[in-house]
């Protein structure tokens, strides 16, 4: 298996596609491997190569200013977001140089939150949001191997170092850096350390309908804030919140979300990971589409007001086009699969364990492996 820099991640081929016609900007999760992708379409693929510029390096950032740019065919623009005009200033090089030089833009969480502050790069440029690495893009065929990642995430230091105590290093490091780095630098909040607080007790609630006022009331402060603090989690790509899906023929919840960590291994419940590893594959798969064919996509759960929950729903331009229930051992089949076969639109029905055994109990409804889940809907 090839390791690093030295692995083609899944969006390479969408970038080089792209390239050819916009900039493209790529964000993500810290840590995911956004520098290393982008250095992959330089020769040689090293930040010693001139035409990779960041914006924490003194000699790059006063060349910027100056609106210096290397020559060759392709920039490499690394923490530009750093600075307070970077939209102009990326801007102009594009308008200036774009018959001659291509541009490839990436950073932290801040790159994404001020793209959307404004419209001078609009039409100009592609986003593309780079996930951890998943079963396909590592072609993992054996229960090891999803047990390897399972326990160390996806993403790529932890999971390429498969050692219990440097995961720990880096999952303490990271998540100071996600606070202290990341946050600090796209919200003007004060109280970091009962953020970080709620960061970390977040594992335990992935998976069940998430209460916010509960929450509030663990940290000690009002709903507001809990609900504001969430949200910068998420625009942090700390984690995620899925909205229920409704239908006529059911009494579907409304108002609850569930919640999901970018990180699946910081959960620490066997089931509540698994089904948390499930749903980071198919929010890349969503992710996946709507950044490159742009198709609208959703993911989403299905519960009722008597209880009976589905994990997940997948959603194409707003149209159902399968739902999965995560089960980490080979059990029967869940009742609630046929409840809602029978009052919902949803076409094809998934139950996807860590066992061995496939079968069909009925039309439209699959009982099998994580791995051959994986294949069986496309995801990437």
């Amino acid at each position: 298996m090839p390791t690093g820099s030295a692995m083609k991640r899944y969006l390479y081929d969408a970038i080089d596609e792209f390239l050819g016609r916009k900039m493209v900007f790529v964000g993500g999760p810290r840590q995911v491997g956004k520098t290393t992708l982008c250095l992959q379409f330089l020769d040689p693929p090293r930040p010693s190569n001139r035409n990779y510029l960041t914006w924490d390096d003194l000699t790059d950032q006063k060349n910027l200013r100056r609106g210096q740019l290397p020559g060759g065919p392709l920039v490499v623009l690394d923490e530009i977001h750093k600075f307070k005009n970077w939209r102009n200033l990326v801007k102009g090089f594009y308008d200036k140089k774009k018959e001659v030089q291509k541009f490839l833009v990436t950073g932290s969480a801040r790159l994404d939150y001020d793209r959307r502050g404004g419209d001078s790069l609009l039409g100009r440029y592609r986003y593309l949001r780079l996930h951890p690495f998943s079963a396909p893009e590592l072609s993992i065929h054996t229960p090891a191997g999803v047990e390897r990642l399972l326990r160390f995430g996806g993403f790529p230091e932890p999971y390429f170092a498969a050692d219990e105590r440097e995961w720990k290093l880096w999952t303490r490091e990271r998540l100071y850096r996600i606070i202290r780095d990341d946050l600090r630098d796209l919200e003007l909040v004060r109280d970091l350390s009962n953020i970080e607080i709620m960061a970390e007790s977040l594992g335990e609630r992935v998976g069940a309908p998430l209460s916010v006022n509960n929450l509030a009331q663990e940290l000690q402060v009002n709903f507001r804030t809990a609900e504001s603090w969430l949200s910068i989690l998420e625009r942090i790509y700390f984690c995620y919140r899925l909205l229920p899906f409704g239908s006529p023929k059911i009494k579907a919840v409304k108002k609850e979300k569930k919640l999901y960590l970018w990180d699946w291994s910081m959960v620490e419940d066997a089931g509540a990971r698994f089904e948390n590893m499930v749903a980071g594959h198919l929010l890349k798969y969503c992710h996946f589409l709507e950044d490159t064919q742009g198709d609208r996509m959703e993911l989403r759960f299905l519960r009722d007001i008597e209880k009976r929950e589905i994990d997940f729903v997948m959603l194409k331009n707003r149209r159902p086009i399968f739902a999965v229930e995560c089960k980490t051992g080979e059990r029967s089949l869940s009742p609630h699969i046929l409840y809602y076969q029978a009052r919902t639109d949803i076409p094809l029905f998934y139950q996807v364990h860590l066992g061995k055994k496939t079968y069909e109990p009925a039309a439209g409804v699959k009982v099998l492996p994580f791995l051959d889940f994986c294949q069986d809907a496309g995801l990437v």
